[in-house]
């Protein structure tokens, strides 16, 4: 079946299509051709308003091979077709565009970009990188094309040509690149460190930073290599960075961050830094963290005391599950086993429980990605805030 949105592409070249039947009847009346045309177009017409749509495209197509002034009835076509899965169809069509006489050189270009996505959506990389190249090569619709060109060079992982033709679209469009180019700068960045090549993983996080001065993962990969090299300090630097840059990236980098100040014995400024995380984040995870602090630095009271009263401002299964395990330390005989059955079931909430959603399109996931899987978009999953998350 066809999705609406799809259906509705067919309306205005139908129209336009009995617009010129009815044109060309004025002008030449009698005609033979545009008789046919006229007839072959209410019979699409027909097929199109009882919904028969595989009979009302190939009429459509019927017309559109007939008559040379039809080529927007053919781009509407091939879109569909695209939309549809049906991508050899998409291709036929646009290769004939591409090799038809007589169209204008906008024409045979928007052909060109048409079959370009073709290719893209059967998966032949090479065939579109190859026809976009070109395309900017000639300096014709260049954006469109650069645009098409990161993208291939992001599925191949080629990220040093997705840098190059990243500023190349920022350059020739205007539109601002550098959140995008930051995160390529990262994803070579992260190779560099896998590798042990730190330095150069520290010129890739440079780069970063100079793409996109707020950049959220370079941070993290930054904090992350220093504590490799177990440069503690420097890490508190690069997390406590990333935290107040955007904060809804808190539970990314709080583990590691607590380690650090308690390998450098900075307790007051971790109890500092959680304070002040409380009141801008709306998570529990830092007020699980700074209950267990209070709890080894003064009493299990004391902390169940400041956790009570969190719970009151922000409802958490995760937090309920660690009141409950305060509780459990000194429970009461007639409390014990119905506090370690909802335990249990919290705990069995929290595992089931998506932790990170994007924020474009949805998408659910347990693990963290910085490149959505659903939507390809770069830094738009975060960690979840729901009464079963964090």
């Amino acid at each position: 079946m066809m999705t609406n949105a799809a259906w509705l592409l067919l309306i205005p070249a139908a129209a336009a299509i009995g617009w010129l039947a009815g044109r060309r009847g004025g002008e030449i009346k009698g005609g033979a051709r545009v008789s046919r045309l006229s007839n072959t177009y209410f019979r699409g017409l027909n097929y199109l308003l009882n919904e028969q749509q595989d009979k009302a495209i190939e009429i459509f197509l019927q017309i559109a091979e007939v008559d040379k002034d039809t080529v927007e009835t053919q781009f509407a076509l091939g879109h569909l077709f695209r939309r549809r899965g049906e991508v050899d169809r998409a291709i036929r069509l646009h290769q004939s565009l591409v090799a038809r006489n007589g169209l204008s050189e906008e024409q045979k270009t928007r052909a060109v970009l048409a079959l370009g996505e073709d290719y893209m959506r059967a998966g032949l990389l090479d065939r579109a990188e190859t026809l976009f190249t070109d395309l900017v090569q000639m300096g014709v619709h260049a954006p469109q094309a650069l645009r098409q060109l990161i993208a291939i060079y992001q599925a191949e992982r080629d990220w040093h040509k997705a840098i190059e033709h990243a500023v190349r679209y920022e350059q020739t469009s205007g539109e601002p690149m550098g959140r995008v180019i930051a995160h390529f700068h990262c994803e070579l960045a992260e190779r560099a460190r896998l590798d042990n090549r730190n330095e150069r993983a520290r010129q890739r996080i440079a780069d970063a930073y100079a793409a996109d001065s707020h950049c959220v993962r370079a941070g993290v990969i930054e904090g992350r290599l220093e504590l490799s090299e177990g440069n503690d300090a420097a890490a508190i630097r690069a997390f406590e960075r990333v935290a107040r840059h955007d904060i809804d990236y808190l539970p990314e980098i709080m583990a590691p961050l607590l380690a650090c100040y308690e390998r450098r014995g900075e307790l007051a400024r971790a109890r500092g830094f959680l304070q002040e995380m409380i009141e801008h984040y709306p998570g529990i995870s830092p007020v699980l963290a700074l209950a267990q602090m209070i709890q080894r630095d003064e009493d299990v009271g004391a902390a169940q005391q400041f956790l009570a009263k969190q719970l009151q401002q922000r409802p958490s299964v995760r937090g309920e599950a660690a009141f409950i395990d305060l509780s459990l330390e000194n429970p009461s005989n007639d409390a014990d086993e119905s506090l370690r059955t909802l335990k249990q079931i919290t705990d069995q909430l929290v595992v089931r429980t998506n932790s990170y959603r994007c924020q474009r399109c949805g998408f659910g996931a347990r693990a963290h990605h910085w490149q959505c899987p659903s939507c390809k978009q770069w830094g738009t999953i975060k960690p979840l805030l729901s009464a079963v998350g964090d």
